[in-house]
């Protein structure tokens, strides 16, 4: 049913859309954390109803067909209702509801805190976008070529050591890496290319980051993280855990695949696998905030969020898109970054032309072609006009 359909559904049924605005605005207002003050006192309108109306079809549809047990969404805009639901189930044996406030790992959406802490240092006049590598690391192959910009931009042409380690962590899924164990994979690997030339997704490059942010900070990548960015911010549910990044609760169980056709519950796994490319935890409130926080450019000054949307060609993260310093930009217009670990996926895109966040987190990461076609529908239900692109070219 088209939008205009549907709206037209609605407004010959006055008294069902009555009551399902007194609904809206009682569970909304509950769901995830407090919206901000302008969403509270914004009246659900007619518009919000249809939205709502169409999201709760369109999400257990697309959740069917990427065979995703649970998913939680949340959509910001400005002047109007945030939209907060949960979908499907938290634990596929025990079938306990998803909830709009669950913690979630949330992958690779780490590398933008960490550029971040980047970019901030050399706001801080601590370290330098096009300083080199081996300044800071030592044993980086070519390192006194590849720069921090090239690192952050996926430019710098390391191998990315994930490709070696990721088919076989089902197999040793408590073991505990060290970032120096993980650098050891890829320098063990040619470069794949000359550094500045081509774009190559590496959690290799982010992992070295981390790396500078501890030494030219002086502490922990976690510290700094929190003490920097997350406290700043007000986000109390998202943080670099240490070890083996155990999942605070309230949390649901998280799937991934193991052999091919085989799905088993990777919710306690080690993820010190990801540490600065992909171990961060944080929960659908939180990640909203970040979103726009990122695509805005807060903490930082508008110097350097220029340097952080030098966009540059990058059709391995979608069709057309570009990829700035740690930050995505789809379809020409939205920005974010998404994250894959085990068991989780994550996908946080801003509409700045539409001043609109949009957040899916699943408890899958099963079915990455499946869950980027979920995305695609929810955003091609919220904002026709700025439609949601093709899938990553292999």
């Amino acid at each position: 049913m088209k939008l205009l359909d549907l709206w037209g559904a609605i407004t010959r049924c006055r008294s069902i859309a009555g009551a399902l605005a007194a609904t809206l605005a009682v569970g909304m207002a509950a769901a995830c954390g407090a919206p901000s003050a302008a969403a509270e006192s914004a009246q659900t309108t007619g518009a919000d109803i249809v939205r709502t109306a169409a999201l709760n079809r369109v999400v257990p549809a697309a959740m069917r067909q990427a065979k995703v047990p649970g998913a939680i969404v949340g959509v910001w805009q400005e002047g109007r209702r945030p939209y907060l639901q949960a979908f499907g189930v938290a634990n596929t044996k025990t079938r306990e509801p998803m909830r709009t406030d669950f913690n979630m790992r949330v992958g690779s959406l780490t590398k933008s805190f960490t550029v971040q802490a980047i970019l901030q240092l050399v706001q801080d006049g601590k370290v330098g976008l096009d300083d080199p590598i081996g300044k800071y690391v030592r044993g980086v192959p070519r390192g006194r070529v590849i720069t921090l910009r090239q690192l952050a931009a996926m430019r710098s042409g390391l191998y990315n050591y994930l490709a070696d380690l990721d088919p076989n962590l089902y197999k040793d899924p408590q073991r505990a890496w060290t970032p120096q164990e993980l650098l050891d994979v890829s320098f063990s690997r040619p470069l794949l290319f000359q550094p500045g030339t081509q774009f190559d997704y590496s959690n290799t490059n982010t992992v070295l980051l981390g790396l500078v942010v501890e030494k030219a900070s002086g502490i922990p990548l976690h510290r700094y993280i929190r003490e920097r960015i997350t406290e700043p911010l007000g986000l109390r549910h998202t943080l670099l855990p240490t070890g083996a990044g155990a999942l605070p609760s309230p949390h649901p169980r998280g799937y991934a695949n193991s052999t091919p056709g085989k799905v088993v519950d990777a919710t306690d796994w080690n993820v010190s696998f990801a540490w600065a490319a992909g171990g961060m935890i944080s929960n659908l409130r939180d990640i909203g905030v970040w979103t726009r926080a990122l695509a805005k450019g807060r903490l930082i000054t508008p110097a350097l969020q220029r340097e952080r949307e030098r966009f540059l060609p990058a059709e391995a993260e979608g069709h057309n898109a570009k990829y700035g310093l740690a930050l995505e930009l789809q379809s020409g217009v939205w920005k974010g970054h998404n994250g894959n670990i085990s068991g989780f996926m994550t996908y946080p895109y801003y509409l700045p032309e539409e001043r609109m966040t949009v957040v899916m987190l699943i408890n899958a990461s099963t079915n990455v072609l499946g869950s980027w076609f979920m995305f695609g529908s929810i955003i091609n239900t919220v904002a026709p006009n700025h439609r949601w692109p093709e899938p990553p070219q292999e």
